[in-house]
């Protein structure tokens, strides 16, 4: 049986271009299929009918199959990440993390200087990158409260305003800080409430809750167009805090489950095994060193920006009680700030001056301090010296320090409690009883926040090089492969992308020192100077020369500081005398009147028999004027 087609002679439209029921429809052209014996459901053949033309269609008409459009992949730009601060050393972090044009800050710390930096009160981040960088830059986003990462802000702002986001407490602190420095009017100081999410150009900031020795701290999932990056700042797992709610473990779950390109998680504690103790855990230990102390003052130092732990001594002393006096400078802002924010819950008429503690007798006294780092110019060292002007300690006083000796630290500490212990204090420290936890995660829960997140990269930060090196060991010990892991120093700059992860070249960073007022002017010379100094003391030579033929006319007098006593050294300060005016004379003869000259002769000669002579190198300071 034939199949026959028929023209339709009306225009084509829109309506002849659809299916319908038993009727094919091509472009104006009607088909309508045989029903009867031998048809088939393929074409196969048939007489095409219309404008008096007859055509026989082949046999071998097929359609054209529908060929499928696939747009091309694009790829996923790459994100660069440079340490500013944080990595082998403990403070100073910062971290900059950069995508397609647009820059954000990850805190601004600052570290406390090291025994060897004599003279320097601070060290702050090098922020010569950032400046150069400043147009792209949209804004800082903060962990926590704590000096070693909002520390370095004020330094920051003085030279490059950049909005800053961060928790409500932190952002108090942080206020404090700018207002000291007149910088608080000029600063954009933006409240992110933890769970909630910022768009910082073609980047995102999701703020999560961790738990943390400090109210209000959080992580980030900084969600790129590379992909996303977890920052943990400063945290641990604490099922039971004293406020606010558990760690938001589901969060990193969730943000796990979505893909995480890289992690940069804290690595303090990675050399300790297990959990980190709840901090209800001091709440016991002070309840019974309370009880012991019932006829002492007690006396507890701890840090300023530990807010749980000063909330529990204050729960404490209600308890038994006793009022509670603070002193210190940085231990009342920091109170009065989160006294002001309602994250220091005081009842009434608990709190006294510290100019009232003679009002009240001894036993019903708890005076919180700082200084539990053995800091020179702190409270509780100034106690111990019997340098502070309105506390004086001795018998009858119970002293706590409530903290771990930051590495470094313990010699100054051990210092510290020496002195008190001479006075007849009971001394009361970590070692012996539970009176600190720390704030910072150990290896279980690093573990946890590792199999939660599932990083296609791990960079381990916030520690010394042993402590990065641990945290390292410890994500290989779970599954990830070793070229997936980078451990960098400050001023390392990487590359990561979905497909690889590089070392790009450093880029400019370091440390810049804080002396009084001045920042930046005290570098490694001055420091090598004041090294110098203290170890061997100076001599400084004296003398007047005639301005025609460089002949001696007064002098040389020789002057020593930090180096013998005078009056007991006569005769070796005869012979320095007598070699510098040997030089002076000999340089007249021979018409040397190059001043540079002549001090580099004096140095060399006296420099060599003063080591002859006491097997010690003085600096040596010539002074020469003319006359």
């Amino acid at each position: 049986m034939s199949t026959e087609f028929k023209y339709d002679n009306r225009r084509k439209s829109n309506s002849y271009n659809k299916y319908s029921k038993g009727k094919k429809n091509y472009g104006g052209y009607s088909y309508k299929p045989s029903q009867g014996k031998g048809a088939s459901e393929s074409f196969k053949g048939g007489t095409f009918k219309g404008g008096n033309k007859n055509f026989k269609y082949s046999k071998n008409y097929r359609k054209k199959p529908y060929q499928k459009q696939f747009k091309p992949i694009k790829n996923k730009p790459s994100v660069k990440i440079a340490f500013l601060g944080g990595l082998n050393e403990i403070g100073k972090n910062i971290t900059m993390i950069e995508c397609e044009n647009d820059i954000i800050l990850v805190d601004c710390g600052m570290a406390f200087p090291d025994g060897d930096m004599l003279g320097v009160d601070l060290v702050i981040p090098d922020f010569t990158y950032i400046e150069q960088n400043q147009d792209k830059i949209r804004g800082i986003v903060l962990t926590h409260g704590h000096e070693d990462h909002i520390g370095g802000l004020p330094f920051l702002l003085g030279r490059v305003n950049i909005p800053i986001y961060g928790t409500a407490l932190t952002l108090g602190l942080v206020g404090n800080k700018l207002k000291e420095h007149s910088l608080y009017n000029e600063s954009s100081l933006n409240r992110v409430n933890a769970g909630e999410t910022i768009k910082l150009g073609c980047m995102s900031v999701e703020f999560i809750h961790v738990n943390h020795s400090i109210p209000d701290a959080v992580a980030f999932a900084i969600r790129t167009p590379a992909g996303t990056i977890v920052h943990t700042g400063d945290f641990k797992i604490d099922c039971t805090p004293i406020t606010g709610d558990m760690i938001d473990l589901s969060a990193f779950a969730r943000v796990g489950d979505e893909g995480v390109l890289a992690l940069l998680a804290e690595s303090t504690n990675a050399e300790r095994p297990g959990y980190t103790q709840t901090e209800r855990t001091v709440s016991d230990s002070f309840d019974n060193l309370f009880r012991r102390a019932e006829h002492d003052r007690i006396i507890i130092a701890t840090f300023a920006s530990n807010v749980n732990r000063v909330q529990q001594i204050i729960n404490c002393a209600e308890k038994y009680g006793r009022k509670v006096a603070f002193s210190g400078r940085s231990m009342v802002n920091y109170m009065a700030v989160a006294s002001e924010l309602d994250y220091l819950s005081v009842p009434e008429n608990i709190l006294i001056d510290l100019d009232m503690l003679d009002r009240y007798p001894r036993e019903q006294i708890v005076l919180v301090t700082t200084g539990s780092q053995g800091e020179p110019m702190s409270a509780l060292s100034r106690m111990a010296y019997s340098d502070h002007r309105k506390v004086m300690v001795g018998e009858g006083d119970f002293i706590i320090i409530s903290a771990n000796p930051i590495p470094g630290n313990e010699k100054t500490v051990g210092n510290v409690v020496d002195e008190l212990l001479k006075k007849g204090c009971k001394v009361v420290y970590e070692s012996m009883y539970e009176v600190h936890v720390s704030g910072h995660a150990c290896q279980e829960e690093l573990k946890i926040i590792h199999k939660l997140v599932k990083p296609k990269y791990f960079i381990p930060v916030h520690g010394e090089q042993k402590h990065l090196r641990k945290h390292a060991d410890l994500a290989m010990f779970l599954g990830m492969d070793r070229k997936d892991i980078y451990i960098g120093d400050v001023g390392s700059c990487i590359e990561i992308n979905e497909n690889y992860m590089k070392e790009l070249p450093a880029v400019p960073a370091g440390k810049v020192f804080v002396d009084g007022l001045g920042v930046g002017d005290v570098g490694s010379i001055v420091l090598r100077d004041r090294k110098h100094l203290g170890q061997d003391g100076l001599i400084i030579i004296v003398a007047s020369l005639d301005v025609y033929d460089g002949h001696v006319i007064s002098g040389p007098d020789i002057v020593s500081r930090g180096f013998v006593y005078v009056r007991e050294s006569e005769g070796l300060l005869d012979e320095v005398r007598q070699v510098a005016n040997n030089i002076l004379e000999d340089c007249a003869d021979n018409n040397i009147h190059e001043w540079g000259i002549i001090k580099n002769r004096i140095k060399d000669d006296v420099s060599k028999l003063i080591s002859q002579k006491t097997r010690r190198t003085p600096m040596i300071l010539p002074i020469l004027q003319e006359v």
